[in-house]
């Protein structure tokens, strides 16, 4: 049978060498094929169907031998003899009348080569011979060969017997199985972690990828600028307060001890230095503290994770804000070197008490600048980053003084301090010590920071503003004021006050706002406006001398009405006829309204504008007696022209603004004074409010050596009690009342307040040489000589010049003398104030 006919029949190839030794074995002669003859093979150049070139191998039909009646099973060549006769017979030539059972090629069967071919010829492939030197038939055909001879029904003798196929090769042995691995718990789980850590890099890093995508191009990135801090001095240089959002200056590494930066690394981030941003190890350390303690006691954010979250990111706890803030962190770190990052930390984060910065947690917390702190109060700041408010020391000193020494073993453990600076430390814990100014400073802060861009526009980076408040003055107003309210406050229904001292330039010496800055951060003195009552007289009283009347021109103090309304007495009673100087000293409401409405309201308001007072007043009657609302601030402003002699000021805290490297963006020149009243007006002014002091209703102001001056106010139902005085140094007003505007318990201008303004003007002029009021001599000379004049018509004397004939009154106010040097003081506080 040809190669390709067995391959379409599905013969195996190794069946092949053994057809092709019995076909070149012709059959022996028997009965059956006596005479038979088999027809020749199919010449090997014959045409082959669907062949590839150069293939020449016989593919015609082939024999089968039919087994002979008498042919049992096969036997080996040796035995029969029949490999002689193979040897022997001729490749193409069959017995003598052999049967020939031609096999039809299939039309799709592809053409295959046989042993000894013109292929293998043209390729120089010897023929593979087999055991007696005949070349072996072709081989590659499956295995199923010898099941197809024997059941294929084409394959039969002549008279229908069955041909009998030539038994199957034994196959061969199957390959030896390995025995089975036994099975191992540790190879299990050492293959699950493996498979199950890729599968977490895999999942985490899609999750990483997926939150990146949210975020904005990096190219947008960028560290936001520092809030600009505002440092506010006082007039000698000392340190008030710090505004911003930091509320401390910026510092750098260098300028700190090496004991500050290191105790934030101990207690925060130990491989500071050596993480790329994010501390996988730090992270373990802090999930197995956790997971061993059953509670949080570490976190495992980097120092550059925490200042990505302050930077760019929400307080918020989510898998997408911790996410962002590792990438962010690796960020940092690419852009920043680590001192940066460090000194960007240490000046921008939160350390309680509106303190921002190690620099404003050194100043809230001990009054000293960053680079002064010990190794105990780093260590208490440090401590402070786990849980700001909690561990802050004005809250709970014991439980703040507890975390430090935590963070003070820990700095001895990395080798940061040795075991003797360790144990000082926790032998000597930290201990609060609150700033000098901090219950009053906070409202001259809170002031100049909401003026401040009136001088300079934007700020943008850090500036000091050098003020003129004096802090001792300053503190002097803060003890008088709580010292009234804790002793005196209670009985008389009072809750707040404020207070305000002004030189007789105009500048702010003092100014407290409330009674505790702690408590309340409103600014009375500043922003409160409320009815002064009679402390609003003298502008009414000044309109009239300037309308030609004098202190001692007479009125009848007796019942008015004015349409509806009928003003009287505090004591409902009257007095008739009585001098102006002595309506104002006793403070008689008939006689103001007499005089408004004489002179114009219009008269008195713009009398009291020209002096200072900026805010809206009402021309009506009642202007008289203080019913129009004003502030501390801008009333305690319109008296200083009577204690300088008629010159007018605007109240300034502000001298000099410069930015932290020293330029210059402001500073205050002295021109701009003008003349708002006359000094013969004045004298005559501090003539009558003098007496109002000496005799009058604020004779609880006196002050033993000095000539002062002032005026009381009480508004309706008592709800604010006023009294603003001036010696020829200072101007200090004062008032006293609730916020929400209710009565006191008959409190007037003449009881705390006036007892408040002595005890704070009794300290401010203490070793200071007494000086007398402008112009108060001359006018108190020529009250002496109109007392022996008969007064016919007392309330209609004409008014009587002070100043001397042909005198200027600019020589006049120059001749004051009240400038001298302080008596046993060294000049030291005069100095201060006055820059001397």
């Amino acid at each position: 049978m040809p190669a390709d006919d067995k391959g379409r029949l599905g013969i195996r190839p190794g069946d092949r060498a053994k057809d092709a030794r019995r076909d070149r074995t012709p059959p022996a002669e028997t009965p059956q094929n006596a005479g038979r003859t088999q027809p020749p093979r199919q010449a090997a150049d014959a045409p082959r169907a669907k062949k590839p070139a150069g293939r020449a191998a016989d593919d015609g039909a082939r024999t089968l031998r039919e087994p002979a009646a008498n042919e049992g099973t096969r036997k080996p060549a040796a035995a029969t003899g029949e490999k002689a006769s193979r040897k022997a017979a001729p490749r193409r030539a069959g017995a003598a009348g052999a049967k020939t059972v031609p096999l039809r090629p299939a039309a799709n069967a592809p053409a295959r080569p046989q042993a000894g071919s013109a292929q293998d010829a043209a390729s120089g492939e010897r023929p593979r011979k087999a055991a007696g030197g005949q070349p072996r038939a072709a081989t590659g055909a499956p295995k199923k060969a010898a099941s197809s001879r024997a059941t294929n029904p084409r394959r039969s003798s002549a008279d229908g017997a069955p041909v009998r196929a030539a038994p199957a090769r034994p196959a061969a042995p199957a390959p030896r199985r390995k025995p089975r691995r036994k099975f191992s718990f540790v190879r299990f789980v050492f293959r699950m972690g493996v498979t199950l850590t890729l599968l977490g890099i895999v999942a985490v890093g899609g999750i990483i990828a997926y939150y990146a995508a949210t975020m904005p191009p990096i190219a947008e990135w960028a560290v936001p600028e520092r809030p600009p801090n505002v440092a506010i001095l006082a007039d000698d240089g000392a340190l008030i307060a710090n505004r911003g959002d930091t509320g401390g200056r910026a510092v750098t590494l260098e300028s700190l001890p090496a004991h500050v930066p290191q105790a934030v690394i101990a207690i925060e981030d130990r491989r500071f230095y050596a993480h790329p941003g994010v501390d996988p190890i730090g992270l373990a350390r802090a999930m197995a503290t956790n997971l061993s303690s059953g509670q949080l006691r570490q976190g495992g954010s980097t120092l550059s994770q925490q200042l990505a979250k302050n930077l760019f990111l929400s307080p918020s706890r989510t898998i997408e804000r911790k996410i962002q803030e590792m990438i962010l962190a690796v960020w940092l770190e690419i852009q920043y070197s680590k001192d940066e990052i460090l000194s960007m930390y240490l000046n921008r984060v939160y350390l309680g008490a509106g303190a921002y910065g190690v620099d404003g947690a050194a100043r809230q917390y001990f009054d000293k600048p960053a680079e002064d702190l010990t190794i105990a109060e780093a260590a208490m700041v440090a401590g402070l980053l786990k849980a700001p408010s909690y561990y802050a020391p004005t809250n709970n000193i014991g439980r703040a003084q507890a975390r430090a020494a935590i963070v003070v073993e820990a700095m001895r453990e990395q080798g940061y301090i040795t075991d003797m600076d360790a144990l000082v430390a926790r032998e000597n814990p930290a201990t609060v010590r609150a700033p000098k100014v901090a219950t009053s400073g906070g409202y001259v802060a809170d002031w100049v920071a909401d003026v401040l861009p009136g001088f300079v526009g934007s700020i943008t980076e850090d500036v000091i503003v050098e003020t003129s408040v004096d802090l001792e003055l300053q503190d002097l107003a803060q003890a008088a004021l709580q010292d009234t309210l804790d002793t005196e406050g209670a009985a008389k229904g009072v809750s707040q006050g404020a207070v305000v001292v002004l030189d007789s330039g105009g500048a702010v010496k003092a100014l407290v706002g409330g009674r505790k800055y702690g408590d309340s951060q409103y600014n009375r003195a500043v922003d409160a406006a409320r009815q002064p009552g009679s402390a609003f007289k003298p502008f009414v009283y000044l309109a009239a001398l300037e309308d030609g009347l004098s202190p001692q021109t007479m009125r009848i103090d007796q019942p008015l009405q004015i349409g509806n309304w009928k003003p009287q007495n505090y004591n409902k009673k009257y007095r008739g006829p009585v001098s102006l100087q002595t309506g104002l000293s006793l403070s008689l409401n008939t006689i103001a309204v007499q005089l408004a409405m004489e002179v114009g309201p219009q008269a008195v308001v713009d009398t009291a504008h020209r002096l200072g007072v900026r805010s809206n007043l009402q021309p009506n009657a009642s202007i008289a007696l203080g019913t129009s609302e004003v502030t501390l601030l801008e009333l305690t402003t319109a008296y200083v022209p009577f204690s300088n002699g008629g010159v007018g000021v605007v109240p300034y805290v502000i001298r000099r603004i410069k930015t932290a490297e020293g330029n210059l963006l402001y500073e205050r020149s002295n021109g701009g004074s003008r003349e708002v009243l006359t000094l013969e007006h004045a004298g005559q002014m501090n003539q009558m409010m003098a007496a109002t002091v000496t005799s009058g209703t604020a004779r609880r102001a006196e002050l033993p050596g000095w000539q002062a001056a002032g005026k009381t106010g009480t508004s309706q139902d008592w709800r604010d009690a006023w009294f603003v005085g001036y010696t020829a140094f200072f101007t200090a007003g004062v008032w006293l009342g609730n916020d929400d505007n209710s009565p006191t318990k008959r409190a007037t201008g003449g009881t705390l307040p006036a007892v408040l303004w002595k005890q704070l003007m009794e300290n401010v002029h203490e070793g200071m040489r007494p000086a007398e009021l402008p112009g108060a001599p001359e006018a108190a000379a020529a009250t002496l000589a109109m007392d022996v004049i008969p007064a016919d018509d007392p309330w209609n004397a004409p008014a009587v010049s002070t100043a001397p004939p042909g005198a200027d009154a600019g020589v006049a106010r120059g001749a004051r003398g009240w400038a001298g040097e302080p008596e046993n003081a060294g000049g030291s506080f005069l100095r201060r104030l006055f820059g001397g």
